[in-house]
């Protein structure tokens, strides 16, 4: 196979992961490999088959420019490639490990850690929402991903019919899939009755008709579409903007605040790590723990 069909290959070799990995690892794939194979054209190297010292070179020379976490997906995306094109792979081969530790202490960091949108932040930020369509929506969004432990990408993928109103007022909800649970076994959480009430208002105005639970509103109207999981952010990040927070403290927030601060309310409120594991699905110790050091500082900045 020539150097210039193994250069398209492997684009077209991609295509067998759809469905086995999230859209956002396979844009991940794409664009690590796309910069492996750039550089490599850069250095007049050849990049598939790559050899031992390619591979090493280019990992040392990201580790300057970017995060060791990056670096060592785009050596993940690398090894995909020579698998899939059935081609010798140099990824394993101990040079590459000691390239591999040579830029995490290169550059040793410690990952961003969102700002946790605890109850008293939730509390402003719902107060904040317009009294209109995109204000039911909203209010319905926060505090449904805050009862729910979610990420971004959970929230927005649920779907009508993982809604099972309960007889106290609150909701059954099932989370069908995460990141550490790509097969989609699910995970079954409870809700606040503010909760449900708040979903309620907003699936009465948007009606039963639409798929997605949260969907995009056009001129008024529902639209029977996913929102994208940046939506979230943005929401979050205006709401603390509208509520009066410096800027510098709103940038703070992500994605992950719904959950980060949830989470550090648990703990706050006596709750063990395994009991909060199990809320917000948990398979990892040592994130967890990363999300609860600041708890005990849960006041107003």
């Amino acid at each position: 196979m020539t150097q210039i069909k193994l250069n398209c290959e492997w684009r077209t070799q991609f295509k067998r992961l759809e469905g086995a990995y999230a859209p956002s690892t396979m844009r991940s794939y794409y664009s690590d490999v796309e910069a492996f194979e750039s550089w490599c054209r850069e250095q007049g190297l050849t990049p598939f088959p790559a050899t031992i010292a390619t591979v090493c070179a280019f990992l040392e020379t990201q580790g300057k420019i970017v995060a060791p976490s990056t670096v060592r997906r785009r050596l993940y995306g690398i090894r995909k490639v020579h698998r899939l094109l059935d081609l010798p792979d140099p990824t394993l081969h101990e040079d590459v490990n000691l390239s591999l530790r040579k830029v995490r202490r290169l550059r040793p960091n410690r990952p961003t850690q969102a700002k946790g949108m605890t109850r008293n932040y939730l509390e402003k930020f719902l107060e904040v929402q317009p009294n209109n369509p995109w204000g039911l929506r909203n209010k319905a969004m926060l505090s449904l991903g805050y009862d729910l432990l979610t990420r971004r990408s959970e929230l927005v993928a649920l779907r009508t019919e993982d809604i099972t109103w309960r007889r106290d007022g609150t909701l059954e909800v099932l989370i069908r899939r995460s990141k550490t649970d790509q097969c989609g076994n699910g995970r079954i959480s409870f809700t606040s009755c503010r909760s449900a009430q708040l979903l309620e208002d907003w699936l009465e105005y948007r009606g039963l008709h639409i798929a997605p639970l949260f969907c995009p509103i056009y001129h008024g109207k529902a639209i029977n579409r996913e929102l994208t999981d940046m939506v979230v952010r943005r929401l979050i990040r205006k709401s603390a903007e509208k509520a009066g927070f410096d800027r510098s403290i709103a940038l703070a927030f992500s994605g992950h605040s719904m959950r980060v601060g949830a989470a550090q309310d648990l703990l706050s409120a006596g709750h063990n790590t395994a009991a909060i594991m199990r809320a917000g699905g948990w398979k990892s110790m040592d994130v967890l723990a990363r999300y609860l050091e600041h708890a005990e500082f849960n006041v107003w900045a």
